[in-house]
């Protein structure tokens, strides 16, 4: 018997409820409770005893008393489930999420034949995240996926719509992730180091350096020479410059919610960038990173030379430095997630177990398991399955919970 109870959420309607399902010595097989803007729909999957009648005559009685609604329907079948258990989540991410983006995700889902198992918000703030788990039919079916992957199907759909979209795999792989590496210009904080350098040799250098900046993000040049040539556009500059751009760096909105919630649960965290570590070093000692890679700018004589020194960072080597890290910290590769948003972080995304795109560059974007454009690192927490609730609950109680209103 499927018992459905729906009213004003409050407190003792399980308790009344499964004070009448005792008195009939019933046998618990299912139960699921959701609660909606105040109102809760609690739903109960029981084996009656000899007497199904009288069973449903106690709990409607029992219900009215409490001025709640009941609805129950005998299943000769027993009520077993046949569908499996859901295989992947599907996260669903906007500001606003309207009605209309949703209903096209949901149209989505099933002309490919996938059933949405269970719904529920993970964000309020800064952006609405819904979480839906799901169990798709197998992608071998070829009449079921007739454009290819659950996701493709879905991140078309959701562009379409004006909202974000993460699938992955539902279950233990999903709650595994251990390690997780930043890029840092655009991603970790606001801007590109080097044009915030560039800008002290004028503006003719800054606008030249940001237009060969823009190609390497593209994947239209080189890394490696895109860094030499800018680099060299540095030389000159006293040592100093460096000192007084690494003190105006701004962080992303939710960077540093996001490394402290990650660390919190134990989470490996760290940088790997094409930018400079005597910039970024104390972005690193600031947020208590276990782990930075960088390229290192020549100076001498108290000037910079336009040469870096040392084994470069480029996009090869930012999958290298990842895989140090890994095993520095004797976690599989499997495990590792890395946030980037251009070209030169193919590799190291491409490499990970998880690669998230943050607003980024249609190379990265293509190859990307997780494309984001909202403007919020905390948005990475919601694709991990973490809510926003879980979040706030451990900042309330360190005291350091707030929320910047957001415009």
């Amino acid at each position: 018997m499927l018992i459905t109870v729906t009213g004003p959420d409050r407190p003792g309607v399980s308790s009344v409820l499964f004070t009448a399902l005792t008195a009939h010595g019933v046998e618990l097989l299912d139960l699921e409770q959701v609660v909606v803007n105040g109102r809760l729909t609690l739903g109960a999957l029981v084996m009656p005893d000899s007497d199904p009648e009288g069973l449903q005559e106690s709990v409607g009685s029992a219900m009215d008393t409490i001025d709640m609604a009941v609805h129950m329907e005998v299943h000769e079948d027993g009520g077993q489930d046949p569908r499996p258990g859901s295989t992947h989540a599907v996260v669903v991410l906007g500001r606003p999420i309207t009605a209309r983006a949703f209903g096209a995700i949901a149209a989505e889902l099933a002309a490919v034949g996938a059933n949405i198992d269970a719904i529920r918000r993970i964000a309020d703030y800064p952006v609405t995240g819904l979480e839906l788990l799901v169990s798709p039919v197998p992608e071998g079916d070829a009449q079921a996926y007739p454009a290819g992957t659950l996701r493709k199907r879905l991140v078309g759909v959701a562009r379409q719509a004006g909202v974000d979209v993460a699938v992955s795999r539902a279950g233990l792989v999903r709650r595994s992730r251990r390690l997780i590496v930043f890029d840092v210009d655009s991603t970790l904080i606001q801007g590109e180091v080097i044009e915030m350098l560039a800008a002290r040799a004028g503006a003719d250098v800054e606008a030249q350096v940001r237009a060969v900046t823009e190609e390497a993000m593209r994947g239209e040049l080189d890394f490696t020479e895109s860094l030499r040539r800018r680099v060299a556009a540095l030389e000159g500059l006293p040592a100093s410059v460096v000192d007084d751009v690494a003190s105006r760096i701004e962080l992303t909105p939710g960077a540093r919610t996001t490394i402290r919630t990650l660390k919190r649960l134990g989470y490996r965290c760290g940088v790997v960038s094409g930018g400079f570590s005597q910039v970024i070093a104390g972005l690193v000692d600031e947020l208590r990173l276990d782990f930075a890679a960088a390229n290192e700018l020549e100076i001498v004589d108290g000037k910079l030379t336009g040469r870096v020194t040392g084994e470069v960072v480029d996009r090869p080597g930012k999958a290298v430095a990842l895989r140090r890290f890994a095993d520095a910290h004797e976690i599989p590769i499997e495990q590792c997630v890395a946030v980037g948003d251009g070209a030169n972080d193919i590799d190291m995304l491409s490499t990970a177990g998880l690669g998230i795109a943050f607003n980024a560059k249609p190379a990265l974007r293509e190859i990307a398991d997780t494309d984001l454009s909202l403007p919020y690192l905390d948005v990475v927490l919601f694709v991990l399955g973490i809510t926003r609730n879980d979040i706030e609950a451990a900042d309330e109680a360190e005291g350091v919970l707030r929320r910047v209103p957001i415009a």
